[in-house]
């Protein structure tokens, strides 16, 4: 079978297409963000140890995630390109094989939840309470895994093939059904057993698990760009090997935050338990403003890469340039919520006065690097897109090992919390500087292989 004879990609006013494709994925993620506050929430209300857990559990949970979400960036890109190129057989077989990957993933972190989360927790604390909490939540969530790496995969194969509106379809009901299950399995409604924190979990995987299925489906009955056999899902070394020069950069990326994460909690603790109770609501709070700029960056990936693959260099920067405006754009108006009202923002977690004490200062000082952070994600989804993804790891780890962390110690030993939070503004203003010097490499070098290919610049 042979693909269309032009995607949508590669025809639609650049315009129309950003924002076409981007609002379905921007609804999506904003559900998204909405669930993850909620779970919060809910779990608030059992008290501060339980919050803790939860925050504490973040970076196994995105160490999770970013290989689930590398792994499908690299099979979004792969496909998305040769998709531009007419090459059929290599979109199948992306497609095929980062199931493959997705799968043996699952089966990875599904060990590492079930045997190592209770010495996870028993590095960071020593408060039984939260290290029991933290242990169940996490070995369900890590234990099943499969709807994660299956809703990243499957997912992306929409998005990549730009049916942005199925994709959020999914992931809407994935929130949806997370947020309903919660405050049934936490609290016990309706007859359903108290499962506290390990509530929030089930309904967390359920939701995910039904996301993946349903997006499964609208793959094999609603996307012809794409075509899943199960014969070949299985191991392809050249395919996996292009598969993750894209994607392990971001895998790294998002390892390198569990690692920031987890340091960074220990600095804090140090101070008081509340101030990672404080630094897990500000990460659920800052989500509604990302998750919407991150789906703006995934209807930019393919949209770039596409264009990219198909020779049009024009349409391909103009997606650049209208990302990054409208990115730096968003994130300044989550810049002025922050300013304007972090105590109606913290008020959502049932804060105790210590928390209020030190989460208004903080969401305003933290929250003063988000436009510069909205033109690091678009210049990091550049660098993905048409092939230069170490950039973007470079980056990530400057600014979150090699100048948050020391900075944030640093900045510890004055005995004030407060400053702190300054180590944010700090990584991020010199992040930016790294971005600009590399996206202006990264376009210098895709004009060079447009010329190389006999394309005007």
């Amino acid at each position: 079978m042979s693909a269309p004879a032009e995607n949508k990609m590669g025809v639609q006013p650049v315009g129309r297409l950003l924002f076409g494709m981007a609002v379905p994925m921007m609804v999506s993620m904003l559900f998204q963000a909405l669930y993850n506050v909620v779970d919060s929430i809910f779990v608030a209300r059992l008290g501060q140890d339980a919050l803790n857990a939860v925050s504490l559990a973040f970076p196994l949970q995105n160490l999770m995630i970013g290989v689930g979400m590398g792994t499908a960036v690299g099979m979004n890109a792969l496909l998305s390109r040769s998709l531009g190129e007419k090459r059929q057989d290599v979109v199948d077989r992306a497609a095929n094989v980062g199931i493959f990957l997705s799968l043996c993933s699952a089966a990875a972190f599904a060990v590492l939840g079930i045997c190592f989360s209770g010495a996870f927790f028993r590095a960071l604390t020593e408060n039984p309470q939260i290290i029991s909490y933290g242990s169940a939540y996490t070995g369900i969530c890590l234990g099943l895994s499969l709807g994660v790496f299956g809703q990243a995969c499957f997912e992306r194969m929409l998005q990549a093939t730009g049916r942005t509106a199925l994709s959020m379809v999914t992931q809407i009901t994935g929130a949806v059904t997370n947020i309903i299950l919660d405050p049934i399995l936490i609290f016990g409604l309706f007859g359903m057993p108290r499962l506290e924190v390990a509530g929030a979990a089930v309904a967390t995987v359920a939701g995910q698990i039904l996301a993946a299925l349903l997006a499964l489906f609208f793959n094999i009955r609603r996307n012809p760009d794409v075509h899943l056999d199960i014969q070949e899902v299985r191991w392809h070394r050249r395919t996996v090997r292009e598969i993750y020069r894209v994607g392990f950069p971001s895998i790294l990326m998002m390892s390198v935050g569990s690692v920031m994460n987890f340091f960074l909690n220990r600095i804090l603790i140090s101070f008081t338990e509340a101030a990672t109770a404080v630094f897990g609501a500000y990460f659920k709070l800052q989500s509604f403003v990302f998750m919407p700029v991150f789906g703006l960056n995934n209807a930019m990936i393919p949209i770039v890469s596409y264009n990219y693959g198909a020779g049009k260099p024009d349409r391909m920067k103009s997606a650049i340039k209208l990302a990054v405006v409208s990115a730096v754009c968003m994130m300044s108006a989550g810049l002025l919520v922050f300013q304007c009202a972090p105590e109606v923002l913290l008020g959502f977690f049932d804060p105790s006065d210590e928390m209020r004490e030190i989460g208004y200062v903080a969401l305003r000082l933290i929250s003063l690097c988000f436009p510069l952070a909205g033109f690091g994600i678009m210049s990091g989804s550049v660098f993905q897109a048409i092939g230069n993804p170490f950039h973007t790891f470079i980056i990530s780890v400057c600014r979150q090992l090699v100048i948050l962390l020391p900075a944030a110690w640093l900045l510890s030993l004055t005995g004030r919390l407060e400053l702190v939070w300054l180590a944010f503004i700090i990584a991020e203003g010199v992040s930016m500087l790294l971005s600009i010097v590399f996206l202006r490499r990264t376009l210098r070098e895709a004009d060079d292989n447009f010329r190389a290919r006999g394309v005007a610049p």
